[in-house]
C-alpha cells in the first residue's frame, strides 16, 4: 500500500512555500497517498483542482494569549486529522504550520501510543527569517524527525547553532515545462502592462520592506533617465500606495507599473529584459529560478539566503562576500540598507550602482546573452524530478 502523507500549510493564498507545498503534493501523488491541511481557505491563489484538501477553518487570532491557543486548537484538530487519515509522514512549511505539527504528533497533546498517531514529524524551515527565533528552532529540531531546510546555509547554521543532526536540505521544485508554458498563456483579460516593451525591468514579491523595492524604484529612475523606453514591472500582493508615491517624486509613474497578485504570474514575468531582486532577506527566492527558466538574466542581492547557491557554483566562496560579482548564472549585488527611505531626493551609492548593472544588461548583447543561456542551464537543475527523488529517499530510510 502507498505511504500517506500530510502536507500542513496555514493557508494558499500567493506566496513561496505555499507554491512548494502545492507542488509538493502534485509531485508526490503518483507515489503516495497525499493531503493537504490548511488552517483558513481565504483568498486561495493556486490551482487545487484534484487535490485533497482539508480547511480545519481556523484562521488566525489576535493578542498573543489568543495565538497560542489557536495553536493548540489546530494541533488537536490536526492530530485527530492524522490518526482518521493513518498518516505515515506529516511534512509542515513555514514556523505557524510546523508548532502545529510537532506539538499533534503522537504522546503529546495525551494521546499516548494507544490511542494516538505515530506519524512521523517532518519540519520545513524556509526562510533565513526563521533563523531569529531560536527557542522555536529548538523546538523543531528536539520535537521533529527531520527538519528540512531549503538552503545549504540554513543547514548549516541548525547544524552550528543548535547541533542539528536531523536536517538536511531539500531546494524548492520547479516544474519548467509547465512554467514555459504558463507564460505563453495571457491569463488574464486585462493587456499586459508594458506589452511590446523592449526594456522591461521585472521583480515579484508582496509588498514588505523586506523586498527593498524602494531601492529598486530609485535605482530605476536613474535608469530611465538614459533610456525612456526603460519601465519597471513589480508583480506581487499589496496595494503599493507608497511607491506609486514615491514613483510619482521621482517622475516616472508612467513607466512603473504595480499590477497587483496574479494567480499565473509567468506572463508578467516573460515580459522581462531582466529580473532583479533587492530584497534583505529570503528563504529559497522561487521566482530567480523561474524568471531563469525563461531566459531571463538576474541581478540579486547576495542575501540570506538562497541567491549565491542558485547563482554560483561556488557557494561557500560567495555566499558570504558583499561585492559586486559576476556570478556563473547571474550577477550578484551587496545586500542593501534594510532602513525604508522614501525620499525621493535621497539617491545612495548603493542604488547608483545597481543601476549600473542593470545598464550593464541594457547594453552589452553579449551579457545579455551569455547570463540568458547560463540562467536556463542553471534552471534544470531544480526539478521536480531531483526533489521527489530525494523525498522518496527520505520516506523510505
Amino acid at each position: 500500500m502507498k505511504k500517506k502523507i500530510m502536507l500542513i500549510v496555514p493557508m494558499l493564498h500567493q506566496g513561496g512555500f505555499e507554491r512548494v507545498c502545492v507542488a509538493t503534493a502534485r509531485l508526490l501523488e503518483p507515489y503516495y497517498e497525499v493531503y493537504i491541511v490548511i488552517f483558513s481557505a481565504m483568498d486561495i491563489a493556486y490551482d487545487i483542482r484534484g487535490l485533497h484538501v482539508m480547511d480545519i477553518h481556523m484562521k488566525s487570532v489576535e493578542g498573543k494569549a489568543g495565538k497560542v491557543l489557536n495553536v493548540f486548537r489546530r494541533a488537536k484538530r490536526v492530530a485527530a486529522l492524522k490518526k482518521e487519515y493513518g498518516i505515515d509522514i506529516a511534512y509542515s512549511f513555514g514556523p505557524t504550520a510546523n508548532l502545529v505539527n510537532v506539538f499533534s504528533r503522537g504522546g503529546i497533546l495525551g494521546t499516548g501510543k494507544g490511542g494516538g498517531n505515530r506519524a512521523e514529524v517532518w519540519c520545513g524551515v524556509r526562510s533565513y527569517m526563521d533563523m531569529g527565533n531560536p527557542g522555536l528552532l529548538r523546538l523543531f529540531c528536539r520535537r521533529s524527525d527531520r527538519v528540512i531546510s531549503c538552503s545549504r546555509l540554513i543547514r548549516r547554521e541548525l547544524e552550528e547553532r543548535f547541533s542539528c543532526r536531523k536536517v538536511c536540505t531539500l531546494y524548492n521544485p520547479f516544474d519548467l515545462a509547465a512554467i514555459q508554458e504558463q507564460s505563453r498563456e495571457a491569463g488574464e483579460k486585462e493587456r499586459l502592462p508594458f506589452a511590446g516593451c523592449g526594456r522591461v525591468i521585472v521583480s515579484m514579491g508582496r509588498q514588505d520592506d523586506v523586498k527593498g523595492f524602494w531601492h529598486l524604484i530609485k535605482s530605476f529612475s536613474i535608469l530611465h533617465r538614459k533610456y525612456e523606453d526603460a519601465r519597471l514591472l513589480i508583480v506581487g500582493e499589496g496595494d503599493f500606495r507608497e511607491y506609486w508615491e514615491l514613483a510619482e517624486a521621482l517622475g516616472i509613474s508612467d513607466a512603473v507599473s504595480f499590477p497587483g497578485v496574479k494567480k499565473n504570474p509567468f506572463p508578467y514575468l516573460a515580459l522581462g529584459r531582466m529580473y532583479v531582486m533587492t530584497s534583505i532577506n529570503e528563504g529559497f527566492p522561487n521566482v530567480l529560478v523561474e524568471a531563469m527558466s525563461l531566459g531571463i538574466p538576474v541581478i540579486s542581492a547576495n542575501c540570506m539566503t538562497g541567491p549565491a547557491e542558485i547563482l554560483s557554483d561556488d557557494f561557500d566562496a560567495v555566499s558570504r562576500r558583499q561585492e559586486y560579482l559576476d556570478a556563473d548564472y547571474g550577477i550578484l549585488i551587496p545586500v542593501m540598507d534594510a532602513k525604508k527611505d522614501l525620499d525621493a531626493s535621497v539617491i545612495t551609492e548603493e542604488e547608483r550602482k545597481l543601476s549600473e548593472q542593470m545598464e550593464r544588461l541594457l547594453s552589452d548583447e553579449a551579457l545579455h546573452e551569455k547570463y540568458s543561456q547560463a540562467a536556463v542551464r542553471r534552471a534544470a537543475q531544480f526539478s521536480g524530478e531531483a526533489y521527489v527523488e530525494r523525498i522518496r529517499e527520505m520516506a523510505e530510510e
